[in-house]
């Protein structure tokens, strides 16, 4: 378990993590979300121990990181996959690591059997593929057994079989009860692996919830409308709380009514439907929705030519 209370930290004059309170529960994958610039790397270096928070705290299986016995076989953490001595090879790295806190070699071979780095075991981490060098800061992260894992941008340079497998393994460490923390920017891949989110914004707790619950909240009133008489139709649907939007010709996204409503004022005024649906939003669009006025780091629109 993983529990932050009022967690702050603070660069100079700006604020990167804000009075953050939340738990981590073992058993389930736990997805971190928050725009660039959200606080999220930063909280999970006060996770770890390598920022000082400016207030509050934050611990890991009862206890703040510096005072386990034993950091490896409590946690493993990947944030920087490149964090490796590049002239030496894959096994090296693990069996130095491994040295530091009496892990046998067995385990050092088992681990690299189950990243897929078997055939590359012998090859310097320095010409390693950006894939590669994330397989091998997995076989790290999972060296000691650990009980928790904190894993930042896992799939990054992962092809699709790679993707695939991260994701079933992160639901297989965490249906053996372990604790589960991941941070990443794929929101198709959070949906279909993660189970619960944190969702921080300009170093604030925006949602913490499970990701039916985040999908839901942003889906909530949105109805999918189809008829030959659309522009009638936004007409008499029309009051102060209620969003109606083009989706293409004959086809309206209706927010504020419910469905029931939208069907019963357009049978009282004769109008035609070809369609009549509850829209749920994917993860991608209920992160935009509920993050927007959060994003630090905004593109500009491209100017017309």
């Amino acid at each position: 378990m993983i529990k932050a209370e009022g967690l702050t930290k603070r660069y100079g004059d700006k604020t990167a993590v804000d009075d953050l309170t939340f738990t981590v529960e073992p058993g389930v994958v736990t997805g971190f979300l928050g725009p660039n610039g959200a606080g999220k790397s930063t909280t999970m270096r006060m996770i770890l121990g390598l920022d000082r928070p400016a207030a509050g705290s934050v611990t890991v299986n009862g206890r703040a990181y510096a005072g386990l016995p034993a950091p490896l076989h409590e946690v493993g953490a990947l944030l920087e996959a490149k964090a490796v001595h590049t002239g030496r090879t894959a096994r090296d790295h693990l069996l130095a690591l491994a040295a530091t806190t009496g892990i046998p070699r067995r385990r050092v071979e088992a681990v690299i059997d189950l990243v897929g780095l078997h055939d590359v075991a012998r090859k310097r981490a320095g010409g390693f593929s950006l894939g590669m060098g994330q397989r091998l800061g997995i076989a790290s992260a999972l060296l000691g057994d650990p009980k928790t894992l904190i894993l930042d941008e896992p799939v990054n340079g992962l092809d699709p079989e790679g993707i695939l497998w991260i994701r079933n393994l992160l639901k297989e460490l965490a249906a053996e009860g372990r604790t589960v923390f991941v941070s990443s920017h794929l929101m198709s891949e959070m949906a279909l692996t993660a189970e619960h989110l944190i969702v921080i914004g300009r170093g604030r707790l925006i949602a913490d919830t499970s990701v039916t619950a985040f999908i839901e909240r942003a889906s909530a009133g949105r109805v999918r409308v189809r008829s030959p008489q659309a522009a009638r139709l936004v007409e008499l649907l029309a009051a102060p709380d209620v969003t109606v939007a083009s989706a293409g010709e004959g086809t309206l996204l209706v927010s504020g009514l419910l469905s029931d409503k939208i069907g019963q004022i357009a049978s009282d005024n004769g109008i035609t439907l070809f369609e009549l649906a509850s829209q749920q939003a994917s993860l991608e669009e209920a992160f935009m929705e509920l993050t927007g006025a959060s994003v630090e780091y905004r593109a500009s629109e491209r100017p017309a030519a």
